[in-house]
């Protein structure tokens, strides 16, 4: 599904083939979930492949390393490089882009001596596909931000968003909606929420949630719509009055929420703000880049 025999990846400083490469058992990374990633996407403009915001993902990816003591040496501009050649050398144009820092061998729970990057890529549309989602909330909550760095993007923390995946899915359900320790609407399993209210936005503040950079793509765009956004702590009760929802995260794109627990927006997709930003966040990743200075 991801490689095929002539799949090349990208592994400390070299492009190797993906079913020729090898890696550890006794990583620190594969025991303990103690290593970072990124998730980035590429698209083909009429300039040709585009990969989105390349540089904040990067700069992301050393800041959670940074962030879990995870050394980091590695210079941003040449991975962005790196990318982009790994990306011709396999002939992807629409692509996802996954560069993922993990660590040498080592049982204990200590800082790892050495680390290794690895950047690879596969085609894959729409993560959370191309239709409204029905969510439920989920029985599970978002860790709290005093027992791990919420704002970094770890191996680790995804086991709870898989366990709030298969439990939605089990029960017939899309995808799920996590809230916060304190009972605040966070965010999806891979993805962060927005809902509007007569004619404003509102999303979960920073703090217990992923800072995502799509989500920030989102608010510099509503900016430009002139459109209000609130971000703030909302219990579940504040989702249930609202007239419309979406998620918007890299894989994800920007995609909107039918229902919550089989309560149903009122608001038609089309009429509403997350349609208008979902066409705007799209023309925006398609864009070339000498044409963005006069789209966005």
């Amino acid at each position: 599904m991801y490689y095929n025999n002539n799949t090349l990846i990208y592994l400390d400083g070299k492009f190797v083939k993906a079913n020729e490469a090898s890696t550890d058992l006794y990583s620190q990374t594969l025991h303990y979930g103690y290593g970072v990633f990124e998730g980035i996407r590429a698209y083909a403009s009429d300039n040709g492949t585009r990969v989105f915001k390349v540089k904040e993902h990067y700069d992301r990816l050393k800041n959670s390393a940074e962030l879990i003591k995870i050394p980091f040496d590695y210079d941003v501009q040449e991975l962005v490089d790196a990318t982009y050649e790994l990306l011709e050398k396999n002939n992807f144009t629409d692509a996802y882009v996954r560069p993922l820092v993990f660590c040498d061998p080592n049982m204990s729970l200590s800082r790892p001596n050495k680390v290794s990057i690895m950047i690879c890529a596969w085609e894959w549309g729409a993560y959370l596909g191309d239709k409204q989602l029905r969510l439920t909330l989920s029985s599970y909550c978002r860790p709290h931000p005093r027992s791990i760095k919420i704002e970094a993007k770890v191996c680790g923390h995804y086991v709870n968003s898989i366990l709030a995946t298969n439990e939605a899915k089990d029960k017939g359900f899309d995808e799920a909606l996590l809230l916060d320790s304190d009972g605040y609407l966070a965010e999806g399993p891979g993805a962060n929420l927005f809902f509007e209210k007569d004619g404003v936005l509102y999303t979960p503040q920073l703090g217990n949630i992923l800072p995502g950079i799509t989500r920030a793509t989102v608010l510099e765009l509503a900016e430009e719509m002139g459109v209000e956004v609130k971000q703030g702590l909302y219990k579940p009760k504040i989702l249930a009055l609202a007239d419309s929802a979406f998620y918007c995260g890299t894989a994800a794109e920007v995609i909107g929420i039918e229902s919550v627990d089989e309560r149903k927006f009122p608001k038609e997709w089309s009429d509403s703000l997350g349609n208008k930003l979902q066409e705007a966040y799209s023309q925006l990743v398609r864009a070339s880049e000498k044409t963005l200075s006069t789209t966005y």
